[in-house]
């Protein structure tokens, strides 16, 4: 591939899944700048590293000087009390948003969650023009940075690919991620698609591969041209096998599992 990109930045890059993408990002621009609170390790090839913490405004200003796009993986990516959230969820993605259009920043791919709709029943199947039913503070976070891009892109014209990511992880934990697990080559096709497409406006996207049962319609993301690949049948019988679990709970009702019981923390 011809890099479309002069410099990507990708934040988070400590990170789970921030670790997964970086060595993919690196053939997607002529520059990588991967940045995160945590160490980094050295440069590998085109990167350029750079340690940031979002809630600091004049840092991010920097961070983004000369970025035509983002891959945002940063911030909390788990439900703590408001307090600890609010610098890298809120103030952050504020942060990121506004050096975007100060700096011209092309295109953002925002890491959203299942937990911003978390607190829809299982037995509901939803789309992107839903109302929003987070399940957490953790989910609020993520409401709040998807109306963020919202705003940026119709004032400002800044493109946003919201991920609405349900479980990328080696593999499912539980029946639960039967249906919401995102297998890593998925997610690096989703978020390349997402960098790549040629017209994103502001896209709200759900981050499950091709799993069997689903509570996520895709419909209104066609024009990202992505189609996941793998699915959770080479884990179900070993799931389906554990012990059964009380379906009268709220963690096992709610799409959010056990996130809608946690709190409050103060």
């Amino acid at each position: 591939m011809i890099p479309k990109y002069e410099r990507l930045l990708l934040t988070g890059a400590a990170g789970m899944l921030g670790q997964v993408l970086r060595p993919a990002m690196r053939t997607w621009a002529t520059h990588l700048r991967v940045s995160d609170i945590e160490p980094l390790g050295p440069a590998v090839g085109n990167e350029e590293c750079v340690t940031c913490d979002l809630a600091d405004e004049g840092a991010v200003r920097v961070l983004m000087d000369g970025v035509d796009g983002v891959v945002h993986m940063g911030g909390i990516s788990v439900d703590k009390p408001w307090r600890t959230i609010v610098g890298p969820n809120i103030e952050g993605v504020y942060n990121l948003y506004e050096s975007a259009r100060i700096q011209g920043t092309k295109r953002i791919v925002f890491a959203s969650s299942n937990h911003a709709i978390g607190f829809r029943k299982r037995t509901e199947r939803i789309d992107a023009d839903d109302p929003v039913r987070p399940d957490s503070l953790y989910g609020v976070s993520k409401v709040f940075g998807e109306a963020m891009s919202r705003f940026y892109f119709d004032r400002y014209g800044i493109e946003s690919v919201c991920l609405r990511i349900g479980s990328s992880l080696p593999e499912p934990k539980d029946r639960r991620m039967l249906v919401t697990y995102l297998s890593f080559d998925d997610l690096i096709t989703l978020v390349q698609r997402s960098l790549f497409a040629e017209k994103a406006d502001h896209t709200i996207v759900f981050g499950a591969s091709a799993n069997r049962d689903s509570w996520w319609d895709n419909s209104k993301a066609a024009n990202l041209g992505w189609t996941p690949k793998d699915n959770t049948e080479p884990f179900r019988a070993k799931k389906e096998a554990e012990p059964p679990v009380d379906s009268t709970k709220p963690e096992h009702i709610h799409q959010g599992g056990v996130y809608v019981t946690f709190g409050p923390y103060e």
